[in-house]
């Protein structure tokens, strides 16, 4: 039998980490997203894990910083309004540890991607709702999504890391 999952998005959080300048991370987020998973079972293994996230809700803390990534140099919002992924399988690994493999498609690119997951369990909300939360991990290249601006200071220095860190909590409620 089938179960399906539906993204608790107050108790949830997408956050990315890249390198600005080669010497410190710079940290942001999705606001607006959504996600769903059809699992047979608790486990998540053998499960469908659908995600989408609007880029027009990215926050760094920095107004201008939004404003860039959202313009053309990166995600090109007004084009590609979404990045989405879907999952193509998902592995139980034993001891709430899952390896999520999928296509994540940013900017109209769209390439597989490897991700991390702790399955942290299932409890029952004091509404009764049965939830489960997941911490996902995971490294993409900026690179392999046309998310290519860059810039060389005159000593040299990077400004802009290709690696964008995938940090997210998510918490789900089953239906």
């Amino acid at each position: 039998m089938t179960t399906t999952w539906n993204l608790d998005s107050m108790h949830s959080e997408i956050g990315f980490k890249v390198r600005h300048m080669m010497i410190s991370n710079i940290s942001g987020s999705f606001g607006a997203f959504s996600a769903n998973v059809a699992s047979e079972g608790d486990d998540f293994s053998n499960s469908n894990i659908n995600f989408e996230a609007e880029i027009d809700s990215i926050n760094t803390g920095v107004a201008d910083r939004d404003g860039h990534l959202k313009s053309a140099d990166f995600f090109d919002g007004a084009t590609y309004p979404n990045l989405n992924f879907k999952s193509t399988s998902v592995a139980n690994n034993g001891e709430g540890n899952l390896t999520i493999t999928g296509d994540l498609t940013i900017k109209g690119v769209t390439k597989a991607v490897t991700l991390d997951a702790e399955l942290s369990g299932v409890a029952v909300d004091p509404y009764g709702q049965t939830k489960v939360g997941l911490s996902v991990s995971g490294k993409i290249k900026r690179s392999d999504f046309g998310l290519s601006w860059g810039a060389v200071t005159e000593a040299g220095h990077v400004v802009l890391g290709d690696d964008i860190k995938i940090n997210s909590e998510l918490q789900f409620i089953k239906q």
